[in-house]
């Protein structure tokens, strides 16, 4: 089953393949996203990576939460469904 994190706080710099590349080293992931403003298409500061097993995802929380990515301390966590 596949596990989907929230990851925030992230550099305006940061673009969804170098996301990917940031997590890859946990595991395979199904799709990496950074959220872009519709207007000026300047990161939202937040963005989603999804793996495709649950343990990978764990292992990717647990290392990258708090850890520093292009001058900023990332927050990661569980993506929880939107209500």
């Amino acid at each position: 089953m596949a596990k989907k994190l929230f990851i925030g706080n992230i550099s305006w710099g940061i673009k969804s393949d170098q996301l990917r590349e940031a997590f890859a080293e946990f595991g395979d992931i199904e799709d990496a996203v950074v959220l872009e403003d519709k207007f000026t298409g300047r990161s939202r500061g937040f963005g989603f990576v999804t793996f495709t097993n649950d343990e990978d995802g764990d292992k990717a929380v647990e290392a990258m939460h708090e850890k520093e990515l292009d001058g900023r301390e990332l927050v990661v966590n569980e993506a929880r469904p939107r209500d």
